[in-house]
C-alpha cells in the first residue's frame, strides 16, 4: 500500500481526494493544506507519493509547485504529482527536470477517476505522466525565449537591442523612467538572467533578442 502524503488548500476538494485515493487502495498518512504544512509532512512520514496542488496560503501563486520542486531536489526519486488550474511554466520545467517518477495533471482534464488513479501508479512507479497541453506550452517555451514577455516589454527590449538608454526608451514610449527600469527588471528575469551573472545581463538578453528575431 502506497503511503501519500497530500496537500490541497480547499477542504471538499483535499476530502474528495482523500476519498478517491483510500478507496484504490492508497494510504492517506497527512492531508494537509498549505507547502510548509506538506513539507513537514514528508519529513515526518517518509511517504511513496506526493500529490500537491500549486495555488496554496499564503499568496495562492506557486507554492505547491516550489515544494514540489524543493522535495525533489531533497528527497531525489520521491514520487510527486502536481495538480493544476494552469501551466505555470517555469517551475513545471524544473519539477520535469528532475528526472523520472513526476507528474503534471491539468484539474479540468481529468475526466476518469481510473485514468487518474492508473497515472498516479505511472509516477509511483517510476514514470513520468504530463498532461499534453503542458507539453505543448513547454515546447513553445523552447522555441520562443521571448514568449513569456508582454507586447511593452518587448518594445523595451527592441530599443534596449538598438543601445539605447532608459532615459532614451522612456522618451520614445512616453513613459516614466523608473517604469522603463521595471521593465528591464521584469525583461532580464523572464529571461533567467540572474542578477548574480558576472556578463552584462543587458547584453545577454539583447542576445536573445537577436537570435530569436532573425532566425
Amino acid at each position: 500500500m502506497t503511503r501519500v502524503v497530500l496537500a490541497e488548500d480547499g477542504v471538499l476538494l483535499r476530502e474528495g481526494l482523500v476519498g478517491v485515493l483510500v478507496r484504490f487502495g492508497f494510504e492517506v498518512v497527512a492531508a494537509v493544506g498549505d507547502a510548509d504544512e506538506l513539507i513537514t509532512a514528508v519529513g515526518k512520514h517518509d511517504p511513496g507519493l506526493v500529490i500537491t496542488d500549486i495555488k496554496m496560503p499564503p499568496t495562492f501563486s506557486d507554492e505547491g509547485l516550489r515544494a514540489a520542486v524543493r522535495l525533489r531536489r531533497d528527497h531525489p526519486g520521491l514520487p510527486v504529482v502536481v495538480l493544476s488550474q494552469y501551466v505555470q511554466q517555469e517551475f513545471a520545467a524544473d519539477l520535469i527536470g528532475t528526472g523520472d517518477g513526476v507528474g503534471y495533471l491539468l484539474k479540468d482534464r481529468v475526466a476518469d477517476i481510473a485514468d487518474f488513479v492508473a497515472s498516479l501508479r505511472t509516477v509511483v512507479d517510476g514514470g513520468t505522466v504530463v498532461d499534453p497541453d503542458v507539453v505543448r506550452r513547454l515546447l513553445s517555451r523552447q522555441r520562443d525565449p521571448l514568449a513569456g514577455l508582454s507586447g511593452r516589454e518587448r518594445e523595451v527590449l527592441a530599443l534596449i537591442a538598438e543601445g539605447r538608454s532608459n532615459s532614451a526608451i522612456a522618451s520614445a514610449l512616453f513613459i516614466s523612467e523608473p517604469a522603463v527600469g521595471k521593465h528591464v527588471g521584469n525583461i532580464l528575469a523572464k529571461l533567467g538572467l540572474s542578477p548574480t551573472d558576472d556578463t552584462n545581463r543587458r547584453v545577454l538578453a539583447v542576445l536573445t533578442y537577436l537570435r530569436t528575431v532573425h532566425r
